[in-house]
């Protein structure tokens, strides 16, 4: 009863922002991301009779609390597999976690498919994103590659609201995403808590839920098309209306940093000279550019110029998430 997974992390093109119900986490509108080729997680879980309660080390620490929601979400295993054994889950990552780079995507995707894997659960996808959902929901677009699509769904139950592949990760290979790494500190306010605040006290939420369904439509035709322009010029678009959103809380939540400003000015500055690039933030300081193949080594070497940036990783569309032989434990 032992299996270990691994699953690249996303990055929201149009972001998921509020939920309509906590529990099942169920969002007030779909999102669209690109799953990141070499920025993932590896999770190892074994369910036996000798552990006498759930063990979960992230990053070589014990988790002393429910925080990630992985003992919760290993309960919900449990009673899938209707087993009563108990966990050892043992997972890293190769990025920061906790710091904006959707760490709980990657996270939460490898652990749902190592634990089910374990106890015998043979889901396809879809009911594995639908599981993944519960414990985090960007987490239900990692179990995918390339670029991909979490529909919002109707129903109460949860039951339709699930990702699934817009187009594979071999469909736009020039695609990329510069991950910039300018703090790897856990974040103040994680993504939970801000969507809440959001949803309750932002007087904008609601032009939001209005104006969201414009970006999906633009970003999923453009990636068909494999339209850049529309993609980069819309994702942008769409990360600046959800940071108005945290910003105009009560009380607000800004996730920037100095350097976080200063490299928006530098894409809008490059973009004039006709290097064309977009950037997109999700609930931290850390900026993505997206561009293609052709300028990325040009927009790295212009990264390593400005003065906050500790680390650039250059991101291509990648796979979804599967079952590895070599454990953790």
């Amino acid at each position: 009863m032992k299996a270990t997974a691994i699953a690249n992390t996303n990055i929201a093109l149009v972001k998921y922002w509020g939920k309509r119900n906590e529990k099942l986490i169920l969002p007030y509108n779909s999102s669209i991301s690109m799953t990141c080729h070499g920025l993932f997680t590896i999770t190892t879980v074994e369910f036996s009779k000798k552990y006498k309660r759930d063990i979960v080390i992230i990053e070589d620490e014990e988790l002393k609390k429910d925080e990630k929601n992985v003992l919760g979400h290993l309960e919900r295993i449990r009673k899938m597999a209707r087993i009563k054994e108990k966990a050892k889950v043992v997972s890293k990552s190769n990025f920061p976690i906790a710091a904006g780079l959707a760490s709980s995507a990657s996270g939460l995707a490898s652990l749902t498919l190592a634990a089910t894997k374990a106890v015998g659960l043979n889901l396809n996808k879809k009911e594995l994103s639908i599981l993944a959902r519960q414990g985090s929901g960007s987490s239900c677009r990692s179990i995918f590659g390339g670029f991909v699509e979490w529909r919002k769904g109707k129903k109460e139950d949860g039951s339709d609201s699930y990702a699934r592949e817009i187009v594979d990760e071999d469909y736009w290979p020039e695609f990329r995403i510069i991950v910039t790494i300018l703090s790897t500190e856990k974040k103040k306010v994680g993504s939970r808590v801000g969507m809440a605040q959001t949803v309750k006290t932002s007087p904008y939420y609601r032009g939001w839920l209005k104006s969201v369904e414009e970006d999906l439509r633009i970003v999923k035709k453009g990636i068909l098309a494999r339209d850049f322009t529309a993609v980069g010029f819309q994702a942008e678009y769409n990360c600046l209306k959800m940071h108005a959103l945290t910003i105009s809380t009560k009380p607000p939540i800004l996730y920037w940093l100095p350097s976080t400003l200063e490299i928006i000015q530098e894409v809008f500055s490059w973009r004039k000279e006709g290097l064309e690039c977009y950037f997109t933030i999700d609930a931290g300081p850390n900026v993505k550019i997206l561009c293609l193949e052709k300028d990325e080594k040009k927009i790295v070497k212009r990264l390593s110029k400005i003065k906050g940036v500790l680390k650039a990783i250059v991101a291509k569309p990648g796979e979804g998430a599967k079952i590895i032989n070599e454990h953790l434990f």
